[in-house]
């Protein structure tokens, strides 16, 4: 549709861009302190279509809550080769999916963007010795941005069992918390 009806693209992409900082800005006013633009799609474009048919909806989009201060963060899966257009679209923080260490994507972004992610959520289902092995070489490679935010590298997968998070998390807390 980008390419062969570009004016129906644009419209249909301002309302989605519109319709998304509308929803940001609805958990912003509902006490959330941070919010994310996911966009499961993004990766499946290169950079120069991102770039003319995404990159200001996006920017859009996450411009509807510049005025709250809090931190925007805008992921999408398959974005590799996209995060610094995505950070250049107004987010503070990049989201990575699973596929890309984050201290490659902090060298991709030259050092200065907080990161978020990026815990492969296949791994949810590994153990919990394969699992918390992976959350060390997360956060290994995450301590190479200027921050990091552990999350995810993208949804939690149904058949999860949420008691994995939950001690993922407690897991996480204790490797992290700071004497």
């Amino acid at each position: 549709m980008m390419h062969a009806d570009p004016v129906a693209w644009r419209e249909l992409a301002q309302w989605a861009a519109r319709t998304s900082g509308q929803f940001l800005r609805a958990q912003i006013e509902a006490g959330a302190s941070a919010v994310q633009l996911f966009d499961s799609w993004a990766g499946s474009l290169g950079e120069a279509d991102y770039r003319r048919y995404v990159q200001e909806h996006s920017a859009a989009a996450l411009s509807m809550v510049e005025e709250f201060g809090v931190p925007r963060i805008h992921f999408g899966t398959g974005t590799a080769e996209l995060l610094p257009a995505m950070h250049e679209a107004g987010a503070d923080v990049i989201g990575v999916d699973y596929r890309l260490p984050l201290d490659e994507a902090n060298r991709r972004l030259n050092g200065a963007v907080p990161l978020q992610g990026n815990i492969d959520p296949a791994l949810l289902a590994a153990g919990r010795e394969t699992l918390y092995a992976h959350a060390d070489e997360v956060l290994a490679a995450g301590a190479s941005a200027p921050a990091h935010i552990v999350n995810l590298g993208h949804g939690v997968p149904p058949t999860t069992d949420p008691q994995v998070l939950t001690d993922l998390v407690t897991y996480l807390h204790e490797r992290t918390r700071r004497p």
